[in-house]
């Protein structure tokens, strides 16, 4: 039989622990938890929620890793094309976790309607495109079908639409240059929108619409096994400078390859200090948290110094006596971690499910309202932290029990 365990029941469950002066002391000790808790999950869940999203908004333009010639440009534009017929493609399989393998071919022009004209930049892709993530960023008509024969369907952004004052069903002319010689006469296309999206990311909104890849191979002289570069998935985001070093290998000599990190490391690096905005976070939470549990504990000990006392005369040692309050004081820290967690996960669900909680200024963020994105595992961790830290903070104010004489401890009034 654990006697320290019984006798903390004892102490937990009796009626005067429930009216004794300590008691308020108590409820505001494992409010504290609870609330620092619920700052903690909502910290780690919008920070990941946030990763998350922009990771797939960047991604959903240009894949996680990018394959090319050597010999293009720095710029967007498709200039010297890769064949298609690659070992690679359509599926990798020299290197494992890769999702998906997609030609895409891009080429700048510009959007002439009769009021104005705006430029852009043409993606072309083809039937192996992965619309998935634009399923949720499209909000008119559908998404344009490359599967058949060559068509003028378009999708187009929300932005670049307001600013030609376009909408779905509408036609508009572009045009190209011939092999980005102005002295040549260009290359006029016209257009249907089907599709208008809006993934919040004014950065490639602004310019990003989507044709059939068809239509830049004809305009660039191309042959049906020519595109301008391959787009590459893979199934887990923290591998990504792995992956790609070993896709680089395992292309050819002539083909080079650059991941979205480096593309858009000024973003990721953005991102990325929101790890640190967390732990600053998760750090104080503990420290508050901890703070008032020590506050909690030296209640319980001045309050219950004739029991110390007495145990002390009967021959308990210090360390028993002390593992008495440790285990009053980590149901406590369970109480309130129970509470928090309860809290802290009802309010991720509701964001997730209604999405209420808005940035204030969306368009620093690249998106209307908070995502949200937690782990079990992460839920795990962070209830046993918060747990541990906390008993090892109450193990020095719990040294106050050696230094309680048994005979003026039992005089105690």
């Amino acid at each position: 039989m654990n006697l320290e365990l019984f006798i903390a029941k004892r102490l937990i469950t009796g009626k005067e622990h429930k009216i004794s002066i300590s008691a308020p002391i108590i409820k505001i000790a494992i409010a504290a938890i609870a609330i620092g808790v619920v700052m903690m999950l909502i910290a780690i869940a919008s920070t990941a929620g946030l990763q998350l999203k922009i990771r797939e908004k960047v991604s959903a333009f240009n894949g996680h890793i990018q394959i090319y010639n050597y010999d293009n440009n720095s710029s967007d534009i498709s200039v010297v094309p890769v064949s298609l017929e690659q070992d690679f493609y359509p599926e990798f399989k020299n290197v494992d976790g890769i999702s998906h393998v997609q030609a895409v071919a891009t080429k700048g022009g510009i959007i002439r309607t009769e009021d104005t004209f705006e430029g852009m930049l043409a993606k072309g892709v083809g039937k192996d495109y992965n619309w998935t993530t634009f399923k949720e960023y499209l909000i008119k008509g559908r998404l344009p079908d490359f599967s058949a024969e060559l068509n003028n369907e378009v999708l187009i952004s929300r932005i670049k639409a307001n600013l030609l004052n376009l909408e779905v069903g509408d036609s508009f002319f572009a045009i190209f240059l011939k092999d980005n010689d102005a002295s040549k006469p260009p290359n006029n296309r016209k257009f249907e929108i089907v599709g208008i999206y809006d993934s919040g990311f004014e950065e490639l909104d602004r310019d990003n619409i989507f044709i059939d890849i068809r239509h830049i191979q004809r305009m660039n002289k191309w042959s049906a096994n020519e595109i301008g570069n391959f787009e590459v998935f893979i199934a887990d985001f923290d591998q990504i400078e792995e992956k790609s070093n070993e896709i680089y290998g395992a292309v050819l000599s002539t083909l080079d390859t650059q991941n979205i990190r480096k593309k858009y490391y000024k973003i990721f690096e953005w991102i990325g200090l929101f790890d640190f905005n967390t732990a600053l976070i998760i750090g104080i939470m503990i420290i508050v948290g901890g703070i008032n549990m020590i506050t909690a504990l030296l209640v319980l000990i001045l309050e219950r110094t004739r029991m110390i006392g007495v145990l002390k005369a009967l021959g308990a040692a210090n360390w028993t006596v002390r593992k008495v309050f440790l285990y009053n004081a980590a149901y406590l820290i369970f109480l309130g971690l129970f509470w928090g967690n309860l809290i802290g996960l009802g309010i991720i669900f509701l964001q997730q499910k209604f999405r209420f909680l808005k940035f204030p200024n969306p368009e620093e963020y690249y998106m209307e309202y908070i995502p949200m994105d937690i782990s079990f595992t992460t839920i795990f961790a962070l209830n046993i932290g918060v747990m541990l830290l906390c008993l090892l903070m109450l193990l020095i104010p719990s040294y106050a029990i050696t230094r309680i004489s048994p005979v003026k401890a039992i005089k105690f009034e």
